[in-house]
């Protein structure tokens, strides 16, 4: 499949191995494992940075695998879900940064065509996540609004 903003080629995400159950060697229980979810996200820490301590640091190799659940729905079924979803946030983030740089460089010219790339992105993400019910329908993205949510 193609890239979206280029004319290149690539692989779109890695292949995860063909395990179905939880290996024997994992020492926390799903409860325990829950726990610490709702702990690391009480202290501010997204589900991507969870996944990761969970791995490296409780040897916890699939969340999925060991509870039935993804760590969002974790979260949100413990009630301690962001109220914007991760990746949104994160372009947001993006695109401020590349807006206050481009405030301060106004000849950067591949920066300004990146910011669109990325606002792009976030629209698309927008209708998805207003179609499958995540965002209110009178959500709108909007660079003022952004930096109000997001800082």
């Amino acid at each position: 499949m193609a890239r979206m903003h280029t004319r290149r080629k690539g692989k779109s995400c890695s292949k995860h191995p063909m395990v179905s159950e939880n290996p024997a060697w994992v020492v926390l229980n799903a409860t325990e494992i829950e726990d610490l979810i709702v702990k690391l996200a009480k202290d501010g820490i997204i589900s991507a940075q969870i996944g990761l301590i969970l791995r490296d640091q409780y040897g916890v190799p699939d969340v999925k695998l060991a509870t039935g659940k993804t760590i969002t729905e974790i979260m949100a079924e413990k009630g301690v879900a962001p109220a914007l979803p991760e990746d949104l946030s994160n372009l947001m983030r993006r695109a401020i940064s590349l807006n206050v740089h481009l405030k301060s460089n106004k000849g950067d010219i591949s920066n300004r065509r990146g910011l669109l790339m990325i606002e792009a992105k976030i629209r698309r993400l927008e209708r998805y996540y207003k179609k499958n019910g995540v965002l209110p329908a009178g959500w709108k993205y909007s660079l003022s609004n952004a930096e109000l949510m997001l800082k």
